[in-house]
């Protein structure tokens, strides 16, 4: 399994930056989890071949370009995006993005293939073939209806947080899987503002640490969706608990 983290800042030189406002990552080219930067950075090779989108929850740094995505396919499109999330989550795209007023109501429209966009409920606790992926989903603690993930392609499986903060069913459900390499858990916010991190329902470097001792087995853990504003002190936080982080652009091979 080969995932990669697309980046959602760049430099003055077009270059990727550390900064991370956008949540997507992009598996074995076909598969996208999560589409805040997916349309902006998106290879054309990846263009061309997502046609499943996994949405963690409604929030707009996991959703921005998703409509965008959409729109510059519409012509091209043979088979319809397929974007899975839990019903709560399909529920506000409908209502509150592919509206008519947001966006236009993609669900709807057709282009001389067929649809062009499909809204693909994703159960908790139930396997689901996406793409070449075996996915399970399991709820996890944030502000609203969220989704973590479990990734299975037969060889390989991978763990993706979301956004969260303390969780016990996300872990349960990892702890179950025996091909498990790797896990991407969320730390938001510096240790010092630990109250709001927990109220917004995220995690801290510490509070990472304590969540990553659930696991019970030796798997590689990178933090992912760092808040750019407390990079610097995130960063230097995680460091001294020997927690490695996840640079946009990066690639993670299992």
């Amino acid at each position: 399994m080969r995932l990669r983290q697309l980046p959602s800042s760049f430099d003055d030189s077009g270059a990727a930056s550390a900064r991370q406002h956008l949540a997507c990552f992009v598996v074995d080219g076909r598969v996208a989890l999560d589409a805040g930067s997916l349309a902006m950075a998106a290879t054309a090779e990846e263009r061309g071949a997502i046609r499943d989108v996994i949405v963690t929850h409604a929030h707009i740094d996991h959703i921005a370009t998703l409509p965008l995505f959409i729109d510059d396919l519409f012509t091209s499109l043979e088979r319809p995006v397929q974007v899975h999330a839990l019903p709560e989550v399909l529920a506000v795209l409908e209502s509150d993005v592919f509206n008519d007023r947001v966006y236009p109501r993609f669900q709807l429209m057709k282009n001389d293939h067929g649809p062009v966009l499909q809204f693909v409920p994703l159960r908790p606790g139930v396997p689901t073939a996406i793409a070449h992926l075996t996915v399970t989903a399991a709820r996890v603690h944030h502000a609203v209806p969220t989704a973590g993930l479990l990734l299975d392609d037969g060889k390989s499986a991978v763990g993706y947080s979301s956004d969260t903060t303390a969780t016990d069913a996300f872990w349960a459900l990892l702890k179950s899987a025996p091909r498990l390499k790797g896990v991407l858990l969320e730390s938001a916010f510096p240790d010092a503002l630990a109250d709001l991190a927990r109220k917004a329902g995220h995690l801290t470097p510490q509070s990472f640490g304590a969540e990553r001792e659930k696991l019970g087995r030796p798997v590689p853990v990178w933090a992912v969706n760092v808040k750019p504003l407390f990079l610097a002190e995130v960063l230097r936080e995680l460091e001294r608990l020997g927690i490695p982080r996840l640079a946009p652009g990066a690639v993670l091979e299992f």
